[in-house]
C-alpha cells in the first residue's frame, strides 16, 4: 500500500491581487477627490488651475488609471488568468493603460507643474511614461501573433511603472515624516525611487515565471552524433 501526501497548500491566489489594490488606494483617493473637484465647482487655486484650464487630460489620466490598477491587480490572479475573463478584460486594461501613459506624457510637458516638480522630474515622467506605453504596445503585438511569454513579461513592466503612484506614497512617508517636505532633488529622487522598485520587483516576478516555465516545459535534449564503423 503506497502512502499519498497530502496535497502542499500554497499562497492564497488573491494575496497579490488584494495587495495591488491596496498599493493603489492612495492614488485613487487623490484621484477621486481631483474629479470631483472639477465636477462641483471647486475654488480654483494656483495648485489646481491648471486642472481647471485644461481638465481633459487629468480626467483621462485618473480614469484610465483606476481601469488599468484594478483590472492589472486582478490578471495575477491564476484562476482569472484561466477564463475567458482574462482576455475580456484585457481589451479594457490595455487602452485604459494607454491612455493613462499617453495623458501623463502630455500633462508633464503641457501643464506648468508646481514646485517641487523640476526638469530632472519631468524628464523621468517623460522616461518612465514611454516605457509603459511601448510596453503595452509590445504586448499587444505579442499576444496577437502568439507569444505569450513575451506579452506577459511586457505588461507586468508596463502594470509595475503604472502602480509607481502608489509606491511613492511609500519613499516618500518616511522621508517626510523625518525630514518634513522634500526639496527638489530629494522629490525627484523620492519619485524616481518609486519607479525603480516596481520595476526591479517586476523583473525578479518574470524571472520566476521563467524558471517555472523552464521547469514545466524543458527544452529537448540536444541530438548527438552516433557515428559506427561501416562493416566491410
Amino acid at each position: 500500500m503506497t502512502q499519498t501526501s497530502a496535497p502542499r497548500r500554497g499562497r492564497p491566489e488573491w494575496l497579490v491581487p488584494a495587495g495591488l489594490i491596496l498599493l493603489s488606494v492612495v492614488p485613487m483617493i487623490a484621484g477621486a477627490s481631483r474629479l470631483t473637484q472639477l465636477t462641483t465647482g471647486a475654488t480654483v487655486t494656483a495648485e489646481n488651475s491648471r486642472f481647471f484650464d485644461s481638465p481633459v487630460p487629468i480626467v483621462v489620466h485618473i480614469v484610465g488609471s483606476l481601469l488599468f490598477a484594478v483590472l492589472g491587480a486582478l490578471q495575477f490572479a491564476p484562476s482569472l488568468r484561466r477564463r475567458r475573463w482574462h482576455r475580456m478584460s484585457g481589451r479594457v486594461a490595455a487602452p485604459a493603460g494607454l491612455a493613462s501613459a499617453l495623458s501623463g506624457l502630455w500633462m508633464a510637458v503641457a501643464y506648468d507643474l508646481p514646485a517641487p516638480s523640476g526638469l530632472a522630474l519631468m524628464v523621468m515622467r517623460l522616461g518612465f511614461g514611454t516605457a509603459m506605453a511601448a510596453g503595452i504596445v509590445i504586448a499587444f503585438v505579442a499576444i496577437r501573433s502568439g507569444d505569450v511569454r513575451t506579452h506577459r513579461a511586457w505588461m507586468t513592466r508596463a502594470y509595475a511603472i503604472a502602480m509607481g503612484a502608489g509606491t511613492q506614497v511609500l519613499t516618500f512617508a518616511p522621508w517626510t515624516l523625518a525630514f518634513g517636505a522634500p526639496g527638489e532633488a530629494v522629490h525627484a529622487v523620492l519619485m524616481g525611487a518609486g519607479w525603480v522598485i516596481n520595476l526591479a520587483v517586476a523583473e525578479l516576478v518574470i524571472r520566476g515565471w521563467s524558471r517555472r516555465d523552464i521547469r514545466r516545459h524543458p527544452a529537448p535534449p540536444a541530438p548527438t552524433a552516433v557515428t559506427g564503423a561501416r562493416l566491410s
